[in-house]
């Protein structure tokens, strides 16, 4: 397959508590609601004729039952790349209480203390997008909202920080590949009842 050929299925777990509620969450290690499973049931049908050369997982549980939930557990390789974004002292907390101490506070332009920076995030998802791209066929991912939004940021060639332009739905379909030689999001947040990809 021509590499401008080569298409990515990015995938965020289906809905938990907290991202039901807005608060982040990278390493509290949540189930998936009964929403968040039938989100992840709904991948299945749009997702399950296709050969992936490979399929890239978080290792968190909400992360792992979408996969399986979506039919490709036995065909995933779990990588510490794909974790959340480390919030760390605010992990649990939701924007509006994190701008109560840190007004304009955003995680892609603001510092996360006891966390990660957006440069060690961008250098994950840069690993990942290496080895889908040595693969030279179409791949699937499956984890996190703001890991996948640096994802995509970075698959276009852009700072991590560009993330914040990509709003991330729970257990949405999105695809990444290329125009001509250039990068792009193909798909990005699309409904999946009676979904076909061409």
């Amino acid at each position: 397959m021509p590499r401008n050929a080569q298409r990515v299925a990015v995938c965020r777990h289906g809905a938990t508590e907290w991202s039901k509620n807005g608060r982040h969450t990278s390493k509290t290690d949540l189930m998936l609601t009964p929403d968040g499973e039938l989100e992840a049931r709904k991948l299945r049908p749009a997702l399950t004729w296709w050969d992936f050369s490979k399929v890239f997982c978080s290792p968190l549980q909400r992360a792992r039952r979408t996969c399986e939930l979506a039919g490709f557990s036995d065909q995933a390789e779990i990588t510490d790349d794909l974790l959340e974004w480390d919030y760390g002292d605010y992990e649990g907390l939701t924007t509006p209480e994190i701008r109560k101490k840190d007004p304009g506070w955003t995680v892609f332009s603001h510092p996360v203390p006891g966390g990660e920076d957006a440069d060690a995030v961008s250098a994950r998802c840069d690993r990942v997008i290496q080895k889908i791209r040595e693969t030279g066929g179409d791949c699937a991912v499956f984890a996190h909202g703001h890991i996948l939004r640096v994802f995509t940021a970075r698959w276009l060639g852009l700072p991590a920080m560009e993330g914040r332009h990509f709003i991330l739905g729970t257990g949405t379909l999105n695809i990444l590949s290329y125009e001509h030689e250039s990068p792009a999001v193909k798909v990005w947040n699309a409904p999946l009842v009676g979904y076909e990809v061409d």
